[in-house]
C-alpha cells in the first residue's frame, strides 16, 4: 500500500473510519477505536534527523515518522513501545516484535491479540496514596478482583434508596467502572475514603489502619448499604440477609460444647466473613505441629522441618479446646456448672474465604508484630474442617476422609495481602490474580508483574481463597 498523496489527506476535523481511505490512515484506523484524529502529518521526514530518506517509516499508532537505516523508527518503538510501522517507499508493514515485514493477511490476526492484550490488562489500575492509604488500596485490589462482586457492580444491579453521595454501594460500583474503563493511569480514591471516613469513624484521620479492620468495616457499611436491592430481603432468620456481600463472604461457624461429666453437645452456629488464625511465636499457646504423616500432605503444602503452613493454623483453629475450671458452663443435662471442651468447626462455608493471619499482638504488656512465615497453598481443601467431617478428626489429628472427591470445599487463591515493615511504621501491598495464571504486585500507584513464587513466599497477612464450584439455584 502507498501513502495518500498530499491533497487526498483528510482535513483535521475528519472522521478516521476503518473503512475509509487508503494506506496509512486506512491501517492506523484498523488498528485503533474509529475514534477522530486530533493529528495529521504536515511533512514526510523523520521526527528525529529532518531527513526525508534512509527508508522512511512511520508510526501506525501515533503521528510520527523516522528512519528505518539510522533506526530512529526503532527508538521510537522501543521508547512508545509502538511495535508496528508501514514503509513509505515499499508499503511494507513491519513488526519490531518478531523484527520482520508482515501480509495483509496477518493484519486480523495482529488486530485480535492487541485486543485480547487490552482484555487481559482490564481491571489493572493502581491508586494514588492519599496519605497512609496504602490500607486502604490493598483491599479495593482485593476488592475489585472478587470474580462475583465485579460482576454485581458492573451489571448495573444495585438499587439505591439512599443519597447517592452517601451511599458507599453506589461508590463502589463507580469504583468498577473506572477500574474496568480501560484507563491506564492511577485512579484517586478520594470519594471512597470521605465515606470510609464518615461511616467508620474510627478509621478517620491519616493515621496508619489495620488493613483487616478496614475491611471488616468495609464489608459491613456495604451489607448495610445494600438493603434496597432486590436479593437484599430479609429471611425469617433476623441475623441473615441476601445481600451480595452476604452471599459471597458470610459462612457459618459451628461452635460445639461438650459436657466432660455427661457428654452432652450444646450446638451454636454464628456468621463469619473472616477466619482470624493465631500463629506460633505469640503469647497463645501454640498447638504443636505433628512430627510427620497426615500433616506432611494437607492440601498439598510443602512442610519444612519446623516450618508452619496454613492447615496448620487450620488444624489448631478447629480442634477441641478445654475451657478448664474457671470457664465452667451450665450443663442442660446435668443441671449444673461442669467443666467442657470447646471445638469450631465450619457449618457452612463462603464464597470467598478470607484468612487473617493474626500478625499483630496487642496486650497490656507488649505490642509487637509476629514474622513468622507461613506456607499457604494455591489450592485449598476445606472438608477436613467442616462439621461433617468431624468424625475423622480425634484428638485434633487430621485422618484422611473417605470421600475425596468432594468439591463443593475446594478452593483457589486468588489475593494476597502483605505488610512490611513494623507495627509503628509498615506498608501494605498485595498480590491478585488476573485470568487464571497471571499474578500481579499492586503497591499503590504502581502495579508491575509477579510470579507465583513471588506470591508463595510472601509473609501474607490476609489470604483470599474463592471457591472453585459454585452451585446456582
Amino acid at each position: 500500500r502507498t501513502l495518500m498523496p498530499q491533497s487526498e489527506v483528510e482535513p483535521d476535523n475528519a472522521e478516521c473510519h476503518p473503512h475509509r481511505g487508503s494506506g496509512v490512515w486506512r491501517w492506523r484506523s484498523c488498528l485503533r477505536s474509529p475514534t477522530r484524529c486530533l493529528k495529521r502529518a504536515k511533512s514526510c521526514i523523520c521526527h528525529m534527523c529532518g531527513a526525508h530518506l534512509n527508508r522512511l517509516h512511520s508510526c501506525l499508532y501515533c503521528v510520527f515518522f523516522g528512519c528505518f537505516t539510522k533506526k530512529h523508527i526503532h527508538e521510537h518503538a522501543k521508547s512508545k513501545r509502538h511495535n508496528l510501522a508501514i514503509d513509505l517507499l515499499y508499503g511494507g508493514i513491519y513488526c519490531f516484535v518478531c523484527q520482520d515485514y508482515i501480509y495483509d493477511k496477518d493484519m486480523e490476526q495482529i488486530a485480535k491479540e492487541e485486543q485480547r492484550k487490552a482484555w487481559k490488562m482490564q481491571g489493572l489500575r493502581g491508586l494514588i496514596n492519599l496519605g497512609n492509604t496504602c490500607f486502604m488500596n490493598c483491599i479495593v485490589q482485593a476488592l475489585t478482583h472478587t470474580p462475583l462482586l465485579r460482576d454485581f457492580f458492573l451489571s448495573d444491579r444495585h438499587k439505591c434508596e439512599m443519597q447517592s453521595d452517601s451511599c458507599l454501594v453506589c461508590e463502589m460500583s463507580q469504583l468498577f467502572q473506572e477500574f474496568y474503563s480501560g484507563h491506564r493511569s492511577p485512579h484517586i480514591p478520594f470519594r471512597l475514603l470521605h465515606l470510609v471516613w464518615t461511616h467508620a469513624r474510627h478509621l478517620a484521620g491519616y493515621e496508619q489502619q489495620d488493613a483487616h479492620e478496614f475491611l471488616i468495616a468495609a464489608l459491613d457499611v456495604l451489607h448495610r448499604h445494600c438493603k434496597g436491592d432486590d436479593n437484599s430481603k430479609m429471611t425469617n432468620n433476623p441475623n441473615h440477609c441476601n445481600c451480595i456481600i452476604d452471599q459471597i463472604f458470610t459462612g457459618g461457624l459451628q461452635s460445639d460444647v461438650t459436657c466432660q461429666v455427661c457428654h452432652g453437645v450444646s450446638t451454636t452456629i454464628d456468621p463469619f466473613c473472616d477466619i482470624s488464625l493465631d500463629l506460633p511465636g505469640s503469647s497463645m499457646p501454640f498447638w504443636p505441629l505433628s512430627p510427620g504423616g497426615d500433616g506432611n500432605v494437607v492440601n498439598g503444602e510443602s512442610h519444612l522441618s519446623g516450618s508452619t503452613t496454613l492447615t496448620d493454623c487450620l488444624r489448631r483453629f478447629t480442634r477441641p479446646e478445654h475451657l478448664g475450671s474457671s470457664a465452667k458452663i451450665k450443663c442442660g443435662g446435668c443441671h449444673s456448672y461442669q467443666e467442657s471442651t470447646k471445638q469450631l468447626t465450619m457449618k457452612k462455608l463462603p464464597i470467598v474465604a478470607c484468612f487473617h493471619l493474626k500478625r499483630f499482638e496487642h496486650s497490656a504488656k507488649l505490642r509487637r508484630k509476629i514474622t513468622t512465615y507461613v506456607s499457604f497453598p494455591l489450592e485449598l481443601d476445606m472438608t477436613p474442617f467442616m462439621a461433617s467431617s468431624k468424625e475423622s478428626r480425634m484428638n485434633g489429628q487430621y485422618q484422611q476422609p473417605l470421600d475425596t472427591l468432594n468439591n463443593d470445599n475446594k478452593y483457589s487463591l486468588f489475593a494476597v495481602v502483605n505488610h512490611q515493615g513494623t507495627l509503628e511504621s509498615g506498608h501494605y501491598t498485595s498480590f491478585i490474580r488476573q485470568h487464571r495464571d497471571q499474578w500481579f504486585k499492586c503497591d499503590d500507584a504502581v502495579i508491575t508483574k509477579a510470579t507465583i513464587k513471588d506470591v508463595l513466599d510472601s509473609e501474607g497477612y490476609l489470604l483470599f481463597y474463592h471457591k472453585q464450584f459454585l452451585e446456582y439455584e
